[in-house]
């Protein structure tokens, strides 16, 4: 288990919601809950074994719950637990954020592009 090294609280949240795909993911789940594969065609860059990865992550930390049907073929479905839920209002204001200051990212990053 990882030791919790700094008592920021802006540090501390970030240790259980870093990844580059957590927060789509939750954003995802917010709309409705989702099968593993409509979760993969929704984020179409994400490879399959990272959003395995980052389910069971984000399964660990209670943000989600996975619910297994036992079929053949495997049927699992992926949603919000309360906690995940209670993230939700940082999603709409990251997304609120993305949404009024487009141009400006989008501008970043084609600056970033070329220097990488």
């Amino acid at each position: 288990m990882k030791k919790i090294k700094s008592s920021c609280p802006v540090e501390r949240s970030l240790e259980i919601i870093n990844g580059k795909w957590k927060i789509c993911i939750l954003w995802k789940l917010y709309e409705k809950n989702h099968r593993f594969g409509e979760l993969k065609k929704s984020i179409p860059d994400i490879t399959i074994k990272m959003l395995s990865q980052q389910l069971k992550e984000l399964e660990f930390a209670k943000f989600i719950n996975r619910k297994d049907y036992h079929t053949i073929p495997p049927k699992v479905e992926y949603s919000l637990t309360k906690f995940g839920e209670s993230f939700q209002p940082i999603i709409d204001m990251i997304a609120n954020w993305g949404i009024n200051n487009k141009n400006h990212i989008d501008k970043t990053l084609k600056k970033l592009e070329k220097i990488n």
